[in-house]
């Protein structure tokens, strides 16, 4: 599976337990842990769709095993921090130690992507010719 597949995949999970989630709060009228549901649509939801876009535009990228490494990290690091900041606006401050690191997490995620965009070039494709050009 590539990166992107797997970016696209994991974001329609995502986005279909926020919205299950944003219908929990909304039969409930209890909007407490809507922090939470705002991190997981636009960290699960919208960031990993952006990625599996930039992904899929380099197939070279796509195809490594470091973009889905990149994928797997943010993912786990998403869920944690989802329920851990539920957990902290429930009341649960001994949650507050996991929220920060499962948000250490995401950045670390976000740093090997940063990578993979101010250096495009490390992921050349090959051409007919055997040349190599830029994956952009």
């Amino acid at each position: 599976m590539t990166a992107s597949a797997l970016s696209f995949r994991l974001a329609v999970l995502f986005v279909i337990a926020g919205m299950a989630m944003g219908i929990g709060m909304a039969m409930s009228q209890d909007h407490s842990i809507m922090p939470a549901h705002a991190h997981l649509n636009l960290l699960g939801w919208v960031s990993l769709f952006l990625f599996g876009i930039y992904y899929e535009r380099r197939p070279a990228l796509d195809a490594s095993r470091l973009a889905k490494i990149q994928v797997a990290i943010w993912s786990i690091g998403t869920v944690v921090l989802t329920i851990a900041v539920a957990a902290l606006h429930l009341g649960y401050m001994a949650f507050d130690p996991v929220a920060a690191i499962a948000s250490l997490t995401v950045l670390a995620a976000m740093v090997m992507f940063a990578y993979f965009v101010f250096r495009p070039s490390r992921y050349l494709n090959p051409t007919p010719t055997g040349r190599l050009t830029p994956a952009e």
